[in-house]
């Protein structure tokens, strides 16, 4: 899916990919469209592992955020073809799979609204949601483009707009500079 698009890949792309036969796909799924959405399944598993392991013993909001980004970002540079599938063709492939990419943004929005515990509430409600919706459009354009750029040089522009909402300009712009400043 992420290689030929939702539209344009068939059964038989999965089944030759997977070295399995027919019936082996057959026995596991009931068509594309299944195969697909446990392909989603295992594939933000896999995001949010990467995401987790880059995170894990951080103290703060914003290192734990620095740490998932860098996780996600470098994930997007070694499987591009798997972003794409789970950030580009979502909405090819109907409603379910739509259903469980939005579900996937959920937690991240949840991630990212722990931010209310270390800073000082100025942020509206939907900051949290505004801020996952503008990652999730910026790394959706990179992935649909022909050949994506590096995805690891955002961090910094990531971290500057996920700041900014909860701890301020300052904050923000020290994120995007970091020891240049």
């Amino acid at each position: 899916m992420g290689t030929k698009g939702y539209e344009e890949a068939v059964a038989t792309d999965a089944i030759s990919l997977a070295g399995l036969d027919q019936g082996a796909f057959d026995d596991l799924f009931a068509d594309k469209e299944d195969c697909y959405l446990h392909a989603i399944d295992a594939g933000f598993a896999w995001v949010e592992l990467a995401m987790r392991e880059e995170a894990a013993g951080k103290a703060g909001w914003r290192e734990q955020t620095r740490g998932a980004l860098t996780g996600l970002l470098r994930f997007l540079d070694e499987q591009p073809e798997i972003g794409r599938a789970l950030l580009v063709e979502v909405p090819t492939a109907g409603p379910r799979a739509v259903s469980k990419r939005s579900e996937a943004m959920g937690r991240a929005v949840a991630m990212m609204d722990l931010a209310r515990d270390e800073s000082e509430g100025a942020a509206p409600a939907i900051a949290a949601e505004a801020v996952v919706a503008g990652i999730l459009a910026v790394l959706h354009r990179r992935l649909a483009a022909t050949a994506p750029e590096s995805f690891t040089r955002l961090l910094p522009e990531l971290m500057y707009l996920a700041v900014l909402p909860y701890f301020g300009p300052e904050a923000a712009t020290e994120e995007m500079w970091g020891d240049l400043l």
